[in-house]
């Protein structure tokens, strides 16, 4: 959020050019997928506390959630290769 707003106070609004379109909503699905992420995180948790019995479905559950987040993460290293270091 503060390069967002850092990029539109120096004049680099979604509407600039295509490379800050692609930039927006490349990194904005980025974080979606990361809030996602974050509140499975959350939910397996919490599942696991209720149950105070963690069995093969709250494992199997997690084992899948971290599956998704390194996923994420691994997405992110190519997005952060592109975007900041391919000219």
């Amino acid at each position: 959020v503060w390069e967002y707003a850092t990029l539109v106070t120096e004049g680099m609004p979604i509407s600039a050019n295509p490379y800050a379109s692609a930039f927006y909503i490349t990194t904005g699905f980025h974080a979606l997928h990361v809030t996602g992420g974050l509140i499975a995180f959350l939910l397996v948790i919490g599942r696991a506390y209720a149950v105070k019995n963690f069995g093969r479905k709250e494992m199997t559950t997690s084992i899948v959630v971290s599956y998704y987040w390194h996923f994420v993460d691994v997405v992110w290293i190519a997005l952060f290769f592109v975007i900041y270091f391919l000219k």
